[in-house]
């Protein structure tokens, strides 16, 4: 069974682009949301093998929902994506309870590599 993946980015244009490199790897991405708000109502509701979180976002930054997500499922498996230059928000995840961090632009190897790695 593959495994599902909610993907979670404020630019759809980034969502898209990790939907290909899962899809294209055998991943299903079972939903995607466009703020923090939005990835915590839908982990309730889809219960995901795996979020990929943007930090940066309106409404809730993805280490608001991480924090959020992980009080609810504490073995919820997420990994946060973020710009370069953004290393303090990445200790930050990290100390939340995120598994990696992958850095935009994303390299197809790397996000496989870092979900692999996270569902082990």
């Amino acid at each position: 069974m593959s495994k599902r993946i909610l993907i979670v980015d404020d630019a759809a244009f980034m969502r898209m682009m990790i939907k290909d490199i899962l899809s294209k790897n055998g991943f299903e991405v079972v939903g995607e949301a466009q703020d923090g708000q939005q990835a915590v109502e839908l982990y309730q509701e889809l219960n995901p093998d795996l979020v990929t979180m943007d930090i940066t976002m309106p409404e809730m930054d993805g280490i608001s929902a991480l924090k959020k997500i992980k009080e609810a499922s504490p073995n919820a498996k997420v990994i946060m994506c973020s710009a370069m230059g953004q290393q303090a928000m990445v200790i930050d995840a990290i100390q939340a309870g995120a598994k990696d961090f992958i850095v935009k632009p994303f390299q197809a190897d790397r996000v496989i590599e870092a979900i692999q790695k996270a569902l082990d």
